[in-house]
């Protein structure tokens, strides 16, 4: 479908007048072109006017300027441009900050006179080199980040995957040495990691990262992994290298984008687990280079407009995917979670947004079959 009749079959289906074409023409054509048609997983040959279309013709007319409406004034899309520029801008914001303060307290000086001392600078290139990126899923883009700081970082010190085998945390250990050895002769040959960036692109809900099954009395979830494949290199790394990481090395869990409840539920359940006795470091952080606030949740108490909407076109047969479970809220009708988010992501939509934007069902059961407007790449086996 071209563009000229994309707008006039969209024209139909809402049943504007000329004035109103016209100006929903210009809104639709820029944010068509500007962001909306470089999601990933569009149809072979569709683009956004094309799905948005299809998606709101499952609508009875009244509901459709209700839905048209929250897309327009709600949806959050993050665009490919705009996830280059958080990965960009990750090192200076968040690790060179990091940094400065660690030199600042090792040396015993003011955080804004690291750059004036050639020893501070020397002791900064230092504490760069012993820091370790992992990425915690694809989402992480480490290549993108090696990219953005070519001469900052080593690509010796940026691992796409938490889950590396020994000859891997091998070659990690031998390259960092080698590195220190030669800014400080005779100080490197024992060097050793004294930080961990784990590094994914999204958040909403935490239970991705760290979750407490109930069943099995224990920690699941990203976090989890990371720290047992850890501590197996660890073990297996212990009579050739020693061990791999300082006493005191430090955790920083850091997504692009992450909503508050996110951040805030993450710090909560690492404390809860320390306390109940995982031997994980009490050295961790949690960042966020985007922090979506609160109140972009779609208001589910609504009983009017677009929360209205998502029970009206429901369909309860996403509630027999295993996945959801996991929150402790088997209801789907706003999202992984009930998070009831507008966000979509330029290479998939999460499941924690509003099912009415990605969820793609048969209907059975008497049931209405709904339409994606960004469809959704499942990771998760139902």
């Amino acid at each position: 479908m071209n563009h000229e009749l994309g707008l006039r079959v969209l024209s139909q289906i809402m049943q504007w007048s000329d004035d109103e074409a016209r100006g929903e023409f210009r809104w639709l054509t820029f944010m068509s072109y500007y962001k909306y048609d470089d999601y990933r997983d569009y149809l072979s040959g569709v683009r956004f006017l094309e799905s948005l279309a299809t998606w709101l013709q499952q609508f009875e007319i009244e509901d459709r300027h209700i839905a048209y409406q929250y897309i327009k004034d709600s949806l959050i899309y993050i665009s490919p441009a705009e996830m280059q520029r958080l990965i960009e801008k990750f090192f200076p914001e968040i690790v060179q900050r990091h940094l400065v303060i660690t030199v600042s307290d090792h040396l015993g000086i003011p955080k804004h006179k690291v750059w004036a001392s050639k020893k501070a600078v020397e002791e900064f290139e230092w504490q760069t080199r012993k820091t370790l990126f992992m990425g915690a899923s694809d989402g992480a883009r480490t290549d993108a980040l090696r990219r953005a700081n070519v001469g900052i970082i080593s690509n010796e010190q940026v691992v796409a995957s938490t889950q590396i085998d020994e000859t891997k945390w091998e070659s990690l250990i031998k390259d960092l040495r080698e590195d220190l050895e030669k800014k400080r002769p005779g100080q490197g040959k024992e060097g050793k990691f004294s930080r961990i960036y784990l590094i994914d692109d999204f958040t909403a809900s935490g239970t991705s990262l760290i979750r407490y099954n109930e069943n099995e009395a224990k920690y699941k979830g990203k976090l989890d992994k990371f720290y047992k494949s850890l501590e197996s290199a660890k073990k297996n790394l212990n009579g050739t290298y020693g061990d791999i990481l300082e006493d005191d090395w430090e955790l920083i869990i850091h997504h692009y984008i992450g909503t508050e409840k996110a951040e805030r539920v993450i710090k909560q359940r690492y404390l809860e687990a320390i306390s109940k006795g995982s031997e994980w470091t009490s050295n961790a952080q949690v960042t966020v280079s985007m922090r979506l606030p609160e109140e972009i949740c779609l208001n589910k108490a609504d009983d009017s407009g677009f929360a209205e909407v998502c029970r009206k076109y429901y369909d309860p047969t996403l509630e027999k995917s295993k996945h959801p479970g996991e929150s402790g809220d088997s209801d789907m009708t706003f999202g992984y979670g009930q998070c009831a988010l507008p966000v979509v992501l330029e290479h998939n939509t999460p499941n924690n947004s509003l099912p009415l934007l990605w969820a793609e069902t048969s209907g059975s059961e008497g049931h209405h079959a709904m339409r994606p407007l960004f469809r959704r790449r499942q990771r998760h086996s139902d």
